[in-house]
């Protein structure tokens, strides 16, 4: 079960206990916002849907909010694709999706390749961007629009149009360029948030180290391409059949398919709020996670090893990692390597 589907899962739940008089709200939620969780061991993903309906009960609150998550609890803990529900803190519900939907997750990140993520969740909506002479504001509404059309949106520069707020950078692009090339530089210009002022030192930006994200984003996907090719000659190519589901099992492979399953979701906020940043950040996660990941349930055989059904799971599970970094960092503008 994908985000998405689990969005329309819970609002469709909510619809359903009104309509069953279990929950009396004043106005229903258009849609229903799910995300990985804040911390580990919290469930696949968490929504606060239970807080936003429970401001037009009974005058709201927290005891309010637990007896709506607690009713959409019951309900959505006896949902085909939903292994596990539980209530936390305020209210908000951390939902465990079955296992079989997280080899479905991977298999249709494989079978969509760069082109998984991309929606309609802005059909027929048109964004007017008012034209921008400084180099950071003209790159940052390139991405946007560009992301405004992955979720099927369109985009166009007009006279009178919305006006992007980007922090100038004061330096012509020629000397940026010069000093960090263009994947370097795309990045210092799009990473941070748009009222924060980038870091151009090519000391960080340039270096081959952990502390460099940029590096770590593209480390991640020639990883995963180095490990597809030394898969090859072991004989162990990618398979995430519902028969390997318990490779899945350790936290950090569900922490990593759960970054994955939400960047549909992640691709339509930056789009949505023209922040290429969060796409950015999403990116730093994705590789952090791959890394721990691939340290604690190795994709491929070690030493004397046999492949086993196992080391094929996670090195589909590899594969969509690397598919969603390069597909993320092509939407930048940025190269993903095969080798670094």
């Amino acid at each position: 079960m994908t985000p998405a589907q689990l969005s329309r899962t819970v609002l469709q739940t909510v619809r359903r206990a009104v309509e069953a008089d279990e929950l009396r709200v004043a106005v229903l939620p258009e849609r229903v916002k799910v995300q990985a969780p804040p911390r580990a061991g919290c469930g696949d993903y968490a929504t606060n849907v239970a807080l936003q309906l429970a401001r037009g009960v009974d005058g709201g609150g927290t005891t309010a909010a637990l007896r709506v998550a607690e009713v959409l609890r019951r309900r959505l803990v006896v949902t085909p694709g939903i292994a596990g529900v539980e209530i936390a803190g305020p209210g908000f519900l951390n939902i465990t999706v079955d296992s079989g939907g997280h080899a479905a997750l991977v298999r249709g990140v494989l079978e969509r390749g760069e082109g998984y993520g991309r929606s309609d969740a802005l059909a027929g909506t048109l964004v007017r961007l008012a034209p921008a002479r400084e180099v950071r504001g003209v790159l940052v509404g390139a991405v946007v629009g560009r992301l405004v059309a992955v979720c099927g949106g369109e985009c166009e520069v007009v006279d009178g149009g919305e006006v992007l707020a980007v922090r100038p950078v004061g330096i012509a692009p020629e000397e940026l360029l010069g000093s960090l090339g263009s994947d370097a530089a795309r990045w210092a210009l799009l990473r941070p948030a748009a009222h924060d002022l980038p870091d151009l030192d090519p000391g960080r930006l340039l270096a081959q180290r952990e502390s460099n994200p940029l590096f770590r984003v593209r480390y991640a996907h020639a990883r995963v391409r180095a490990l597809l090719r030394n898969g090859v000659d072991l004989g162990v190519d990618p398979d995430s059949s519902r028969s390997a589901d318990s490779a899945y099992d350790h936290p950090t492979a569900l922490a990593l398919i759960s970054l994955l399953g939400d960047y549909p979701r992640l691709l339509e906020s930056a789009a949505r709020h023209r922040a290429p940043d969060r796409l950015a950040r999403h990116l730093e996660a994705t590789a952090d996670a791959f890394f721990r990941f691939h340290d604690a349930c190795p994709p491929l055989p070690r030493g004397e090893q046999k492949p086993l059904a196992a080391h094929r799971s996670r090195l589909a599970l590899a594969e969509a990692a690397g598919t969603v970094l390069a597909g993320g960092l092509h939407l930048l503008g940025i190269s993903a390597p095969e080798h670094l």
